[in-house]
């Protein structure tokens, strides 16, 4: 086992609004996660996976309470989950993963973005195969035997497993799993008395590739300006 790769979160630029962003991503996901299973953690793993990533993001219980209430009352906003394929500048392969409830609006707003930005918003297919949908969940390493968990999650799906480090350089775990064995790891860890900082699906590019920093300030720049739409919950891409 040795340092996981992972696509480099881009610290060039300071965040738009991060916190308030963040929340608001959260709140999507725990609206999307009742409509779907009900507003009981204790019967919906979705639910309680976006509580556990509430809490990773310092996301005050009062507000994940009041998030969870409006998700199940009769005003509640139905989100559609869809994702949105582009490219950046350089050739670089952009997935816009959203929950709207106005798609017209949002791939309006897209296209805006990505026209203004160097790149262009791309048909259904077009870039979706050189990225892997997996599911990824990121632990605090204090008290965990790495060796002994890895053997462990092998017979529930672990497709790779490392070392990495957070937003602040904090040391964590990186584990990935294919999406469809998602529950079945989520369990898994559940049963070990493991509560990861966050599990969620991420698309990983198969094959990241170099820019020179020029060029990659303009991906970049993109980027940042798609991650700043309402709609948008996470910008995946294959600059590496």
């Amino acid at each position: 086992m040795g340092r996981i790769f992972e696509v480099r979160k881009h610290a060039m630029f300071a965040r738009w609004n991060r916190m308030a962003k963040q929340f608001a991503r959260v709140a999507k996901d725990i609206s999307i996660a009742v409509r779907a299973g009900g507003d009981d953690p204790n019967g919906n793993p979705a639910l309680r996976r976006c509580m556990q990533n509430a809490r990773a993001f310092n996301m005050p219980k009062d507000k994940v309470e009041a998030a969870i209430r409006r998700a199940a009352g009769k005003e509640a906003v139905d989100y559609q989950e869809i994702v949105y394929e582009g490219y950046a500048p350089h050739g670089i392969a952009l997935l816009v993963d959203t929950a709207t409830d106005n798609p017209t609006r949002t791939v309006g707003s897209l296209r805006n973005i990505f026209s203004k930005n160097g790149g262009n918003l791309a048909n259904s297919g077009s870039v979706s195969f050189l990225f892997r949908k997996m599911g990824v969940f990121r632990l605090a390493p204090e008290n965990i035997d790495q060796d002994d968990l890895e053997l462990y999650l092998m017979d529930h799906g672990l497709d790779e497993m490392g070392e990495s480090t957070g937003e602040k350089g904090e040391p964590q775990l990186v584990i990935r799993c294919a999406f469809g064995d998602f529950g079945q790891l989520q369990l898994a860890l559940e049963q070990r008395g493991i509560t990861p900082i966050s599990a969620e699906h991420e698309y990983i590019p198969s094959t990241p590739m170099e820019l020179g920093e020029d060029e990659a300030k303009e991906v970049l720049e993109l980027i940042d300006k798609l991650e700043q739409d309402d709609d948008v919950q996470k910008v995946y891409h294959t600059l590496a």
